[in-house]
């Protein structure tokens, strides 16, 4: 099984050697870490808890709504040769285990989640320093880090189940977009536990680094989402295989 899900994983980096795809994650957090640190700095007067007021610039626009969308694009792209033309039969005929071919690219969208948010935070430090801001690094960006993380993975498996579902390249992106706009709204109405992209902004603390929550909960709950969205893919594979034969 281990050396299947290896397989997997290698056949995905190869199609996506050379593709552009990524740069996304480079570019957008630059550009909201560009307006985010020219708020803060015009601000300055109000935003005075340095760099807890410039993460809270930096979050808001990145987590709600950039963010999402990147995942939402990423996990797309990742189905697109399969939806083209006849690629369905030789993915559903690879002689690999679904479950292990479902994994390798789910294992695709979390590195790119978890390199997209060090880029976050490699930005936020840099711009902090740039901004001028003399206190030390807070401490608490390695748990909004890994709780972001977990986040990220639960928005990658919702969003690899509707781009599997889904043929369209651009549908299942829209749904990204407008489920994390819908994701500020649960926040601010208590739900953000209970709806996966909020989870993410959640562990990120979006606009509101002093924000308490129960990482237990954030876990327990991300776990939850996880597994359900999973099955729920490896299931639908399995019956297209059946509907194949």
């Amino acid at each position: 099984m281990f050396t299947s899900y290896l397989r997997a994983v290698k056949a995905e980096s190869l199609k996506l050697k050379r593709s552009p795809v990524w740069l996304a994650f480079f570019a957008l957090p630059m550009i909201s870490a560009f307006f985010g640190t020219m708020n803060y700095k015009m601000n300055l007067g109000v935003l005075k808890s340095e760099w807890y007021s410039l993460w809270s610039q930096h979050s808001l626009f990145l987590c709600y709504f950039f963010m999402p969308a990147l995942i939402g694009t990423y996990c797309s792209y990742l189905w697109r040769l399969e939806h083209t033309r006849h690629n369905w039969n030789s993915f559903l005929t690879a002689p690999l285990p679904l479950s292990s071919l479902y994994l390798g690219k789910l294992t695709q969208a979390i590195r790119v989640s978890i390199l997209g948010n060090l880029w976050i935070f490699a930005l936020f430090f840099i711009c902090g320093k740039l901004a001028g801001i003399q206190s030390p690094f807070p401490r608490e960006a390695l748990e909004w880090f890994l709780c972001g993380t977990v986040g990220a993975v639960v928005v990658c498996c919702v969003q690899l189940l509707l781009s599997l579902i889904i043929r369209s390249f651009a549908v299942p992106i829209g749904i990204a977009l407008a489920g994390g706009i819908l994701g500020l709204y649960m926040t601010n109405h208590d739900y953000g536990m209970n709806y996966p992209y909020s989870i993410y902004c959640l562990g990120m603390r979006a606009n509101n680094p002093n924000m308490e929550i129960s990482i237990s909960t954030l876990v327990v709950n991300s776990l939850g989402y996880i597994i359900i969205f999973a099955v729920l893919s490896v299931f639908y594979l399995r019956r297209h295989e059946i509907a194949a034969t």
